[in-house]
């Protein structure tokens, strides 16, 4: 659906990680990674601009009684890792 309908440049590198949903199903929070290195305001900017293009799109498809109020959320985990392997492989050795 975003990858389709939406022709945002600030977009083109942006993958959904995960949501999580709030118990009254009223809330999203919505976790992506973008491989636009060091630029992380870009496409905050872009998905909070077409979270109303977004929250219509959802209310369209899903039988849902309230469409979720979209909170946009970066997630580091994929950069915390690389950092992680990093660390871990440039370990000195102990002889």
């Amino acid at each position: 659906m975003v990858e389709c309908d939406l022709s945002d440049p600030r977009l083109e590198l942006v993958t959904f990680t995960s949501v999580r949903m709030t118990p009254d199903l009223r809330n999203a929070h919505i976790y992506y990674s973008s491989l636009t290195s060091g630029d992380r305001e870009g496409p905050q900017r872009a998905l909070v601009q077409a979270s109303g293009w977004l929250r219509r799109e959802l209310g369209r498809r899903l039988k849902l009684r309230y469409v979720p109020a979209l909170r946009f959320e970066f997630d580091d985990s994929f950069e915390r890792a690389a950092r992680i392997s990093s660390l871990l492989r440039d370990e000195p050795d102990e002889d």
